[in-house]
């Protein structure tokens, strides 16, 4: 999710600088981290398998801030967001939020599993009003709300603790939340803000190779799991949670990335979470510091996403004149760096930067640097 449309494939015989990957996914990933992922291959069935998964579990629970075991698919994150829908909704609607590509795309995967869906759109770049989330709900006959926290597209950061609250107050509504770019980018409390289900994926601000998903589910959502009827095998949470708690899968799960996935969590356990959340912070502030300077000496960019309601971990930047994406895509690759072209309908209209995983402002200044002398 959330990939340059514009990369070139030569990229694959000349790899960039280390340092210089800005895609709002995949991220970088550290040398440590690819290099663990040659480990040998052992039988997913045995201790080893167990002690890897019981740590991986211990690893990943802190990122969510929960007390609930974290689901580990062999998927892309789309695979949970289709979970989601299949084991949360059991006969009612289906509210979705959609204010981009990726909150179209849970409510197009909430249709196509052949549910009633509302899919509630407002402008791109905004986010949804907590208060009129209350309004839809109060007429009730809602299984479950769907939500993008971070939405890759646009760079839109909704409230997600005040939607869930409201959520919550509607007692037969699950909350069911695409976090692709959000954890561990930035604060997310599971268990404090009651969220049914949340999801990211292993290619964004965890800066891990493509390839896996994470979730937690709540206590309500693994009830309506049960007797969600088309919850299929594969992603039915009651035999996830059932492998899971014994530290197995229910299917060969993909070793060398949990390797990977193994290393990376001790890396971030060492930074720690809210430092994490930090940096991520600092990122951005950074990024839309420097779109001002660029504006006041004449250049026609702007932050795409509105005032207040930003992504720590992403950011989407609008074109002069409302063009030129791709030559200036083509330009920074020349030049030894990858950002991100625009997504969907903001293909031309938009760049975006994807400052998460393991980057550092230092790494992003010289970034902006040369971003701003292609601009000008």
């Amino acid at each position: 999710m959330g990939g340059n449309q514009h990369l070139r494939s030569d990229l694959v015989s000349a790899p960039l600088q280390f340092g210089r990957f800005f895609l709002p996914g995949p991220t970088e990933v550290h040398p440590d981290v690819l290099a663990a992922q040659t480990g040998p291959m052992i039988g997913h069935r045995g201790a080893a398998i167990h002690d890897l998964m019981a740590r991986i579990d211990d690893g990943l629970r802190p990122l969510f801030l929960t007390e609930r075991p974290v689901f580990v698919s062999t998927s892309s994150a789309t695979g949970l967001m289709e979970a989601s829908v299949r084991n949360g909704v059991v006969g009612g609607r289906v509210l979705s939020l959609v204010n981009g590509a990726f909150s179209s795309r849970f409510a197009e995967i909430a249709l196509t599993c052949g549910f009633d869906v509302d899919a509630w759109e407002v402008t791109w770049g905004d986010v949804h009003s907590p208060e009129q989330v209350a309004d839809r709900l109060a007429a009730g006959g809602y299984d479950a709300v769907t939500v993008s926290h971070s939405e890759t597209s646009t760079g839109a950061l909704q409230d997600l603790e005040a939607i869930a609250s409201v959520v919550d107050q509607s007692e037969e509504t699950l909350l069911l939340v695409d976090s692709v770019t959000g954890v561990p980018g930035l604060e997310t409390r599971t268990d404090e803000w009651r969220i049914d289900f949340i999801l990211t994926g292993s290619q964004k601000a965890l800066a891990l190779p493509p390839g896996l998903a994470f979730g937690v589910a709540s206590e309500a959502m693994m009830d309506r799991s049960e007797n969600a009827p088309g919850r299929g095998w594969y992603f039915a949470l009651d035999r996830l949670m059932s492998e899971l708690v014994k530290n197995q899968t229910p299917a060969t799960p993909a070793l060398s990335l949990l390797y990977g996935l193994d290393v990376q969590l001790a890396r971030i356990a060492e930074e720690g979470i809210e430092n994490r959340w930090k940096r991520h912070l600092a990122m951005q502030e950074r990024t839309i510091e420097w779109i001002e300077e660029m504006k006041e000496v004449g250049v026609g960019i702007d932050t795409f996403a509105v005032e207040g309601h930003r992504s720590p971990t992403v950011t989407c930047i609008s074109m002069p004149d409302g063009d030129g994406a791709s030559a200036t895509v083509a330009e920074m690759l020349d030049r030894g760096w990858v950002i991100g072209g625009g997504y969907g309908k903001l293909t031309e209209s938009t760049i975006r930067i994807g400052h998460m995983g393991d980057h550092t402002v230092d790494e992003l200044d010289p970034l902006l640097a040369e971003l701003g002398d292609v601009l000008g």
